[in-house]
């Protein structure tokens, strides 16, 4: 198939020929015309095209996209065998999400809550939103660099491609960008996702410091809103923990990030293993180094949120200063395309700047004007954040089934949890 690497997952999202109606719903919503089929006619998905975002599956009104990988029964197999560390990560919009799977409010906050249960299941925690702030350090850094280089004019060490820096974060993106635009590829940022550097840091840090256990013996699950999360989790170039420990001399080879649980995934494992997460108690974790976090790491599941959290990064260490707009209301809310510029003055030089900024989410009708900006040497932008979902990770792919506006035919199966 095209685009894909030995290892690498190479379908995802598949379409029930019992359910689809034809409709052509699902097209609607993929970014990059992967379905096939004519109207009212059964559909398919070329998986040539597919950036498995999940935006078909949780749309479609008939549930006829479902998810091929399904690792749950794996997972409870590596939970039982006591010689296995198994390490949960967390991403941020979980905690928000997947309490609608047990019929709780939408929207409604169950960090400690969540933390019981995976404790209850026998998970290791490892919040993302720890990784999310690493991620920052990355990026803004990165970030820091070009604008010094390019913006300030300081020869600085780098290898850090060109302006403007695109976001790295969302991998429907990142595989987007490598099957259409692969010349913008050194616009992306070099900084991996947060799940990734989570699974780096479990087996490396977090095995020798903090769970004190080999890594050879860890299992790290993300636990994602995403369905293309379990694409990433399977790209063989996510080894860096293997690579850490081959260079100590041992002998070592897996991958950072073993599976991937979506929020629809993690809820069925909690019911399996009668787990309800309305009577759970409890668990801070606060003794957890791996679960201390800003919020700078909890904005990253927003549009919007890694610009925020890179910008005020960049402007802390430029200026020397905090940036006095705490919440940076211009890259804010749901608007597809959203801009900003802020003026900064280098500290070092006394040089002031301006770095203009895009929000972007929706591949197809937003990102792709922006990308043909740059292509064509017009874009405006030092830096710009692109996400696929619909308001960002929170509508994810990997999120509960709405009973009424996304998939509705199960509507009770959803809202009841022991179903």
């Amino acid at each position: 198939m095209k685009g894909y690497q030995i290892q690498e997952l190479s379908k995802v999202i598949q379409i029930d020929r019992k359910k689809c109606k034809g409709c052509d719903s699902c097209k609607e919503f993929c970014p990059t015309n992967a379905i096939d089929g004519k109207y009212g006619t059964v559909h398919s998905i070329n998986n040539d095209k597919c950036v498995f975002c999940g935006q078909c599956l949780v749309n479609c009104p008939f549930a006829a996209p479902t998810d091929v990988i399904d690792p749950v029964d794996q997972v409870i197999q590596k939970l039982k065998n006591k010689q296995i560390t198994v390490v949960a990560a967390i991403a941020p919009a979980v905690r928000v999400a997947i309490g609608e799977e047990f019929g709780m409010e939408p929207g409604r906050l169950v960090t400690e809550k969540l933390y019981g249960a995976m404790k209850e299941a026998g998970f290791k925690i490892f919040d993302v939103n720890f990784a999310a702030d690493h991620t920052i350090m990355e990026e803004g850094s990165e970030l820091l660099a070009k604008i010094r280089h390019y913006l300030l004019g300081e020869k600085v060490e780098h290898h850090l491609g060109v302006l403007p820096q695109f976001t790295s974060c969302c991998p429907a993106w990142v595989r987007y960008v490598e099957l259409n635009y692969p010349q913008i590829i050194p616009n992306l940022s070099s900084a991996k996702s947060p799940m990734m550097m989570a699974g780096s840091l479990a087996k490396t840090y977090g095995a020798t410091d903090v769970w004190h256990v080999n890594p050879e013996d860890m299992y790290v699950v993300g636990v994602m809103p995403c369905t293309a999360k379990k694409f990433e989790s399977s790209r063989a170039e996510f080894d860096s923990a293997a690579e850490y420990w081959k260079k100590q001399g041992k002998t070592a080879s897996y991958p950072d990030v073993d599976t991937t649980l979506t929020t629809r995934d993690l809820a069925r494992l909690f019911k399996k293993l009668n787990i309800n997460l309305n009577t759970v108690y409890d668990f801070k974790d606060s003794d957890n180094p791996l679960a201390q976090y800003s919020g700078a790491g909890t904005i990253f599941a927003n549009t919007g949120g890694v610009m925020e959290a890179a910008l005020r990064t960049a402007y802390f260490i430029i200026t020397g200063s905090e940036l006095q707009t705490l919440e940076l209301t211009p890259v804010r809310g749901l608007k597809g395309i959203k801009e900003a510029s802020v003026t900064m003055k280098d500290i070092k030089t006394g040089k002031e700047l301006i770095v203009k900024v895009a929000v972007v989410y929706g591949i197809k009708e937003n990102a792709v004007p922006l990308i043909e900006q740059v292509i064509a040497g017009t874009s405006p932008y030092h830096f710009i954040e692109v996400m696929n979902c619909p308001g960002g990770c929170v509508n994810g792919g990997g999120q509960p089934i709405h009973a009424m506006g996304t998939s509705w035919l199960d509507k009770w199966k959803v809202m009841l949890p022991w179903n």
